[in-house]
């Protein structure tokens, strides 16, 4: 594990930025992020003509939760749904609209289908409560509460319950368990904790630039993006306290110095938001410029990191002695957060493994953005943090297979997999999209990455790889996708970034014929 001698600000406010890539010259290719903080305004605005021109029920409702602007004006915007003002889960849909506002295109989740016949329950609110607790693998639970919302997630749209149930598990992680009950009959439709968690052991950066604001004798560590930290003092509750310095150098490189730790976490999320920003034209995690609050010393011998939907959490290890705010940690652990906000992939199923997948797949690029000499930028997941004990990563992106639990290629059992097993055939195509099939050395790691069909694969390059994945993220996918409508949804994208037979596109048609996903109506041809 190669740590550095110490920590330090080498200029008060500056963040730290590492060379980007260029962004695409093509009319597909995105808007800078501040271009979609407005365009966000905009689509809230409009979402009553948008939802005329669909012809919704005067009983709907659109709200928009993400907007993904090309260059030349065309909008991809990912609406939620009420029903008679009640919330609809799974009712998202994408509407792409031309630059004047005509709706060109509408793709919605599942059946699209989002009218019930009553909004008034048979069931008694304390039993769908009950169902919920129960549902909980919370140690303690806190509180429990519950809405009627429309669960349309699979099926006929039926009234049901959310149930909300808080507490803290066995191992001090806490947990926001979502739990969806009929209305009618009491059934337990579908249940998604809300907790994104990973684990490690904290892997330092070394001797870098951090975003800070205050004055002499009053440092703090809050950036102008309002990335922060604050120090849990090994609390498992609160906000904790945010980190001051007197003279804005922080840390020791050291755990004897709690700033130490809080470097790691606010590099982290600055090198974050940086690659969302100027690589992907996302201003950071929400789209709105705001930075992401991180929490560090949490809880007692907590050997674990977590975002919980506003923020990042790292415990500090096994004997409080090694804080996890490992950069690959962050970068993933961050992206559940940008997931959650375009394309909202449930936790479960094909877009449970794809939604772990795109955290694998950004983590990895946010390393390889910052370049940072102390994590060499590479295609294994969690390499330094050694939690197996013997110096193995924790996933293979080039044979996903190697950690003896995730899958290469595709199957309909995929489905009923871990997600962070069920990513494999997603990790296995970005490898394959970026640097294709066969053996070969990259940065000093040893590769061999086989195909699921026997074919070579040629790959187009880590960048295109990347940005096709964003693209289809944000402008294909709905919170029940499956891995054919990634599928879908990638070729689609890289035809748009690229042109219809480009060596870019067919990279990523060969790459999921490579992990054999079922081919649809996508080509690169046409």
């Amino acid at each position: 594990m190669s740590r550095a001698a110490g920590f330090g600000v080498l200029a008060a406010g500056m963040v730290a930025t590492a060379a980007s890539l260029s962004p695409s010259a093509d009319a597909a290719a995105p808007t800078t992020g501040a271009a979609q903080v407005r365009a966000m305004s905009a689509a809230t605005s409009s979402a009553d003509a948008i939802a005329r021109q669909l012809n919704l029920s005067g009983d709907e409702a659109l709200q928009p939760m993400n907007v993904y602007v090309d260059r030349d004006g065309t909008r991809y915007t990912h609406y939620n749904r009420t029903f008679r003002g009640l919330r609809v889960i799974g009712g998202d849909l994408i509407v792409t609209t031309a630059p004047n506002g005509t709706v060109r295109q509408a793709k919605k989740n599942g059946t699209g289908k989002v009218a019930v016949a009553s909004t008034t329950p048979k069931l008694a609110k304390s039993t769908a409560l009950a169902k919920g607790r129960g549902a909980s693998k919370a140690a303690s639970v806190s509180a429990v509460s519950g809405t009627l919302v429309v669960y349309a997630g699979s099926g006929q749209p039926r009234l049901a319950y959310e149930v909300v149930t808080t507490g803290v598990k066995a191992d001090q992680t806490p947990s926001r368990l979502l739990t969806y009950v009929d209305a009618a009959s009491g059934a337990v439709l579908a249940s998604n904790e809300q907790i994104a968690d990973g684990t490690g052991k904290g892997i330092y950066v070394g001797q870098v630039t951090i975003g800070t604001s205050g004055s002499a004798g009053a440092y703090k560590m809050v950036d102008a993006r309002s990335n922060s930290v604050a120090d849990m003092q090994n609390r498992t509750g609160g906000k904790g306290t945010i980190l001051t310095d007197p003279d804005d150098v922080w840390g020791n490189g050291t755990n004897s110095d709690r700033a130490s730790a809080g470097v790691d976490a606010q590099y982290g999320a600055e090198t974050t938001y940086d690659y969302y920003d100027k690589v992907q034209g996302r201003a950071g995690i929400w789209g709105t410029g705001k930075g992401a609050p991180s929490r560090v010393h949490y809880g007692n011998n907590y050997a674990n990191a977590f975002w919980d939907g506003t923020q990042m959490t790292y415990g500090d290890g096994a004997n409080n002695a090694n804080p996890l705010v490992e950069l690959d940690v962050a970068g993933h652990e961050m992206s559940h957060g940008v997931t959650e906000n375009t394309a909202g992939l449930v936790y479960s199923g094909d877009p449970g493994g794809l939604n772990e997948a795109t955290s694998d797949i950004f983590g990895t690029a946010v390393e390889w953005y910052a370049n940072n000499p102390n994590d060499v930028p590479d295609y294994l997941i969690g390499e330094e943090i050694n939690l197996n004990g013997n110096g193995t990563p924790l996933r293979y992106m080039d044979k996903p297979s190697k950690d003896g639990r995730s899958y290469d290629c595709w199957s309909p059992a995929v489905a009923s997999a871990n997600p962070h097993y069920s990513s494999g055939p997603l990790n296995h195509w970005f490898y394959l999209a970026s640097e294709g099939s066969g053996a070969k050395t990259i940065n000093g790691v040893n590769y061999n990455s086989p195909t699921c069909n026997g074919a070579a694969v040629t790959g187009a390059g880590r960048s295109v790889a990347e940005k096709v994945w964003f693209r289809t993220l944000s402008t294909k996918l709905t919170s029940n996708s499956t891995y054919l409508d990634a599928r879908e949804g990638a070729i689609t994208s890289a035809k748009e970034l690229y042109g219809v037979g480009s060596t870019q596109c067919v990279a990523v048609e060969n790459a999921f014929n490579a992990i054999s996903v079922p081919k649809g109506t996508a080509t690169c041809s046409a």
